[in-house]
């Protein structure tokens, strides 16, 4: 999964010399997070936050009175004032498992997206927790069972031929090592003829079962 599938396009952007006041009001009204800042070329060179305009309302650059003053003071602040320069960017092609690392390890809000220089839009955070609840099934609905898995490799390939052998049909499968362990989080749309207990007392004549949740109620089973 690329970030081309998942990017916000058209985003909205500050020029080096727009105002902050301006941008604070746009960040009001359209409930923006973060704006790239270009140049007269649409080369990305910064990016302001909605932190940094919080941190200017009133200014901390300017002291005293002078930050209300019309000539002068808030007003002559622009997005080259308080903006990041060289934010960490990312390509079209950038995988959304790498922009998820990033977005954790460097706690931003979202990455421009730059290619050849050029801003082609921005991926939030927004953008992947849309993106995991979509590759999840989430949105979709159906019953989810954690699953203590073997140590084979192949296990979680026999596994998912049971679920299918068992008449259901699954919309997701995630593994993950954990406390030493491999789990298995299968996503199943239809349980065919089966309730999710039935389910539960057929596989765990085989696997571990750690939990299921079915209609948002989580049963744990070990």
């Amino acid at each position: 999964m690329l970030v081309r599938d998942w990017m916000t396009v058209n985003v909205m952007s500050l020029g080096v010399n727009s105002s902050v006041l301006d941008a604070a009001e746009i960040l009001r009204e359209k409930n923006i997070r973060q704006f790239p800042v270009i140049d007269r070329d649409g080369i990305l060179v910064g990016i302001v936050s909605d932190r940094d305009i919080r941190d200017a309302l009133p200014s901390k650059f300017i002291p005293g009175d002078a930050a209300m003053e019309k000539s002068g003071g808030l007003c002559t602040l622009t997005a080259s004032d308080i903006m990041t320069l060289d934010p960490i960017t990312v390509t079209s092609d950038t995988a959304m498992s790498e922009v998820s690392e990033i977005l954790v390890k460097y706690k931003v809000g979202g990455l421009p997206v730059v290619v050849e220089g050029q801003l082609k839009g921005i991926i939030t955070q927004a953008d992947v927790l849309r993106f995991i609840c979509t590759v999840s099934g989430s949105m979709r609905g159906g019953t989810e069972f954690g699953i203590r898995l073997n140590a084979q490799v192949d296990s979680l390939a026999e596994l998912l031929c049971e679920i299918r052998d068992l008449g259901m049909v699954f919309t997701s499968a995630f593994t993950a090592n954990h406390a030493g362990s491999r789990n298995a989080y299968i996503r199943v749309e239809d349980l065919g003829d089966k309730s999710a207990e039935q389910v539960v007392e057929i596989i765990q004549e085989k696997y571990e079962i750690l939990f299921y949740v079915n209609e948002g109620i989580t049963v744990d089973v070990t």
